[in-house]
């Protein structure tokens, strides 16, 4: 079960290719891009941590924008390398960290929560890579929730807190993101565990 839209990856990677091309031209090399994502990660955190969650949406918006002409700029000029795979990864992990630790610094939900939430999206990512790492499965992207379900939950989270705040709707969306990331990280375990023991066999 691949994540819903991990599904329209092929189609998404072909069309953000122009703005790729843009930024070769701009000069703007996929590493900028990268390190220019983990700068408005933690201004996200801290607009979050100030309850300014509708600021925050924007600001988590221009991450996954940035996130993007990253990809697209070393497709656009076959720029891509095991380097910049591992930065990108690296820098998720962290965007994730900078935006839960807003959410904690906010109030507006238990820390036990969070950390819930918080270890389960590292775990998901970390069981796909260390999967993909043995070299005997090309991909490991499957499972209930990728990385964009998730942040799509917290963003849902952020807009709505506002809107009840006697209701902790975004403590539920963390909780929410916290069991999709865990019964991730189980699926691919299990995975991994039958595609390997075919091989074996």
């Amino acid at each position: 079960m691949v994540p819903l839209l991990a599904r329209y990856r092929q189609y998404y990677e072909h069309i953000t290719l122009p703005l790729g091309r843009v930024c070769l031209r701009l000069g703007l090399m996929p590493d900028t891009l990268s390190y220019l994502s983990l700068a408005l990660s933690v201004l996200a955190g801290y607009v979050i941590a100030l309850q300014q969650f509708w600021w925050g949406v924007g600001v988590i918006l221009l991450v996954s924008f940035a996130d993007m002409l990253d990809g697209a700029t070393a497709r656009a000029g076959n720029l891509t390398s095991d380097y910049g795979t591992v930065l990108d990864h690296v820098i998720d992990r962290y965007a994730e960290g900078c935006i839960i630790g807003g959410i904690v610094f906010a109030g507006s939900v238990a820390p036990a929560w969070a950390l819930f939430a918080l270890h389960g999206m590292i775990m998901a990512s970390y069981v796909r890579v260390r999967v993909e790492a043995t070299g005997k499965i090309g991909s490991c992207n499957v499972g209930f929730a990728g990385r964009q379900e998730k942040l799509g939950l917290l963003l849902l989270g952020l807009l709505l807190q506002p809107l009840a705040p006697r209701l902790p709707v975004l403590e539920w969306a963390l909780i929410a993101v916290g069991a999709a990331s865990h019964l991730t990280a189980a699926q691919r375990l299990q995975f991994a565990r039958r595609a390997l023991r075919k091989q074996v066999v």
